[in-house]
């Protein structure tokens, strides 16, 4: 064999080399493209399945506390500056914008008066919320660094024994149930009693009963009690 014929035999079996090795080469790219893809399908499917475990308004409910945050923040800031908040709010909206708000300001939580139960619940709870002290973002940011996922809580987190009460707070929530129970002291107090009034019950509970009875069927049973008073009922 001439010297010729081997170069070329040589040269031959190094580009069947070469074209093993990329062959590997891109084998390797897509074992590990395969496998990226598999890792990022498996965290969106626990991500989407963590979702669907979430309240139906969490997202609403997580807007509305950035928003809360970001607002309390601002007016800090204008504090700090010696700045009235609200009128640095106003000077970067609209008149027409502005004079919506002064509408819906004048609006919001308006004394209709009891309707049903549950309004008069979600009535005060608004009010509670309302009369709550400024919240300490500090401790608010520190506490949600400590916990991390706990500390928004979920259906599948286990939050007992992980926070610890503090005394000021605890002292805070003694205040409010006490000034609750002094407020509905002022509307459960005893009636006067009547002494001329009819004694047509047999306790203070059939009293009540009979009041109501009165109330709604007074006037169509009028004439039926003083048939029945008279002994002239038939």
């Amino acid at each position: 064999m001439s010297a010729s014929e081997v170069g070329e035999t040589t040269t031959k079996e190094m580009t069947f080399a070469e074209k093993q090795a990329e062959r590997l080469k891109r084998l390797r790219s897509l074992h590990t493209a395969r496998n990226e893809a598999r890792t990022h399908n498996h965290q969106e499917v626990v991500a989407e399945e963590a979702r669907n475990k979430l309240p139906a308004n969490y997202e609403a409910k997580r807007r509305q506390a950035e928003w809360i945050m970001e607002d309390q923040k601002k007016r800090e800031e204008s504090a700090k500056e010696g700045k009235d908040y609200d009128r640095v709010k106003l000077l970067n909206i609209s008149a027409v914008e502005a004079e919506r708000l002064e509408r819906k300001k004048k609006k919001k939580n308006p004394d209709q008066g009891f309707s049903t139960y549950e309004q008069a619940t979600v009535r005060q709870y608004n009010r509670l919320v309302k009369n709550m002290p400024t919240a300490d973002m500090e401790l608010y940011e520190q506490q949600k660094q400590k916990y991390g996922d706990a500390f928004y809580g979920g259906p599948n987190v286990i939050i007992h024994g992980m926070h610890k009460d503090r005394r000021e707070a605890v002292d805070k929530m003694v205040d409010d149930l006490e000034g609750q129970i002094a407020k509905r002291a002022k509307y459960s107090r005893r009636r006067t009693h009547n002494d001329d009034a009819d004694i047509d019950y047999i306790n203070e509970r059939n009293a009540k009963f009979n009041k109501k009875l009165e109330r709604f069927y007074g006037e169509h049973t009028a004439e039926i009690k003083q048939n029945l008073e008279r002994g002239t009922a038939i």
